[in-house]
């Protein structure tokens, strides 16, 4: 009877354990195939615009009588707009995850969550048409400027909407962290903050290191609501300018574009691919450096 249960058990595990390796297969072939839709169909239009042209051309004009397609300009407002939202944005999410996890009463720590959580789950459009109502109109007075759309208002709309994953996540990890660190801090004398920001913090860097991940996955690849307060136009960047993401340049044109005009946005959206894998795997070779030291 033993021997018949201990079976029943070992095809069980092994039925689970065969599910879970083909969904792991299905995600990983889903990425092999994406990977190689955009190396087939983004290869063409750089090879024939060249290279050098295509990435470090300071001018986008597709559709004009002599098509240019030079997307410098698409690539440095991504890096300038994803770097100003996590220099925002990881500061005050972190330093909220910390409040929420140790500090908050009850109270406060429902409401704040809860809000939290409804930030997490607004369509990034209504986000794009708040900023452009009301951020917007707001940043074109503030500064005296004619338009308000720019690479500032983005910045702005990136920083929030990257904050729920990265306070949910950084709690998740604080949260993690064991009791007995935090209490033989304490009973050596450090103050309840010391001990956050020195013992909970550091055992939880992997967690909130994997927040920042999340984040910057976030605020590279938001199309709609940029799009609604940047402007959308192919200028280089400049902050108070109008200017144009590599999401946005890709979503603008698409439904009208054909020939080599077409091949150019799967270029962008290739060249987009590479630069998100790029980030991840350099955030992942310094967590792992970090964890060995």
């Amino acid at each position: 009877m033993n021997n018949s249960k201990a079976k029943r058990k070992a095809l069980f595990e092994n039925i689970i354990h065969g599910i879970f390796l083909i969904l792991g297969l299905v995600t990983v072939g889903c990425v092999l195939l994406i990977t190689i839709y955009l190396v087939i169909s983004g290869i063409p239009a750089i090879a024939e615009i060249g290279p050098v042209k295509f990435l470090f051309g300071k001018t986008w004009a597709s559709t004009a009588a002599e098509p240019s397609y030079g997307i410098l300009p698409f690539i440095l407002t991504s890096v300038y707009g994803t770097a100003g939202a996590i220099l925002i944005g990881v500061p005050i999410g972190f330093l909220t995850a910390v409040y929420l996890s140790k500090l908050a009463p009850k109270g406060v720590k429902t409401v704040v969550g809860q809000a939290v959580s409804l930030l997490a789950g607004i369509p990034s459009v209504v986000y794009g048409l708040v900023g452009m109502l009301v951020l917007v109109p707001g940043v074109m007075k503030l500064f005296k400027l004619s338009d308000g759309s720019g690479l500032f208002a983005a910045i702005i709309v990136l920083a929030i909407m990257v904050l729920p994953s990265i306070i949910n996540v950084s709690m998740t990890a604080l949260n993690a962290v064991p009791e007995d660190y935090e209490q033989a801090s304490l009973a050596l004398g450090a103050t309840p903050v010391e001990t956050y920001m020195r013992v909970s913090v550091p055992a939880a860097k992997s967690g909130i290191a994997a927040a920042v991940v999340l984040g910057v996955g976030r605020a590279i690849g938001e199309t709609m609501a940029v799009m609604m307060v940047s402007g959308n136009a192919p200028n280089m960047p400049s902050l108070f300018e109008s200017v144009r993401f590599l999401t946005t340049a890709v979503a603008s044109e698409m439904s009208y574009s054909s020939g080599l005009q077409r091949q150019a946005l799967f270029s962008i959206a290739l060249v987009l691919f590479l630069f998100i894998m790029l980030i991840n795997a350099a955030l992942n070779f310094f967590l792992k450096r970090d964890e060995k030291g």
